[in-house]
């Protein structure tokens, strides 16, 4: 017997921005493997009797290893279950989904994704800003901050990164951004470019801090919390 595997998107947190899809795949599902920001509220969607396996990867916490996430899919999947892969925000937007929609491959098991409402619209939402504008900010960019070492991005294009007319989003990057925020500045954005930290988007705990990349960037080396955050930088994030 072969099951099936749907990746499901579940946003920022917030259960009332999980699309009707998810919501219908949750319902029917035998096991759901959940990020740990796809918990709490989210849960409650899933159907009663399921499996629900918690399979979050945090910053600083110890954390399941991804092989070992992608050999569960496999396994369950191949009990002829219906799975749930629950991943925060949208699960192709540095979620490492590849990895595990290759491992499904590679087992002949067959899955589908489901997108999710992008933490980075969400935190825009929140904020009251949109993520463009016509003339002044033509382009979004989304990148991380940072890589497999937990430090930032050797690799970084600064031209596009420092672009005055882009609106920029930074995923996991709280402790390198002062780093970024100075190579920012080397390359040519104002010091007082408007900038938002986002945290804890749609839930309870959320806050926006709303600043400049200088200002955040001295802000960040006295310490982070350990909420979920992302920081946006460009016109459009005063």
């Amino acid at each position: 017997m072969t099951g099936f595997v749907s990746f499901v998107g579940s946003g920022p947190g917030d259960p009332e921005l999980l699309t009707l899809k998810a919501v219908n795949r949750l319902s029917q599902a035998d096991a759901v493997l959940f990020d740990d920001l796809s918990a709490g509220p989210i849960l409650t969607h899933a159907r009663s009797g399921a499996d629900l396996v918690g399979v979050g990867k945090r910053a600083g916490r110890p954390s399941p290893k991804q092989h070992h996430v992608s050999r569960l899919l496999v396994d369950y999947a191949r009990t002829g279950q219906r799975v749930v892969r629950l991943k925060s925000g949208d699960g192709g937007t540095f979620g490492r989904l590849e990895e595990e929609t290759d491992a499904l491959t590679a087992a002949g098991i067959p899955f589908e994704i489901i997108p999710g409402v992008p933490s980075a619209c969400a935190a825009a939402a929140a904020a009251g800003i949109p993520l463009t504008r016509r003339l002044t900010a033509r382009r979004v960019q989304f990148i991380t901050g940072h890589d497999v070492r937990g430090a930032l991005p050797e690799d970084l294009n600064m031209a596009a990164l420092a672009d005055p007319q882009a609106t920029t989003v930074v995923f996991m990057g709280q402790r390198t951004f002062p780093d970024l925020a100075q190579m920012l500045i080397t390359a040519g954005l104002p010091p007082d470019t408007p900038a938002l930290l986002a945290e804890g988007v749609s839930t309870p705990a959320q806050a926006l801090h709303r600043t400049n990349i200088a200002d955040l960037a001295e802000r960040l080396q006295t310490g982070v919390s350990d909420a979920p955050a992302l920081i946006l930088y460009g016109a459009l994030a005063d």
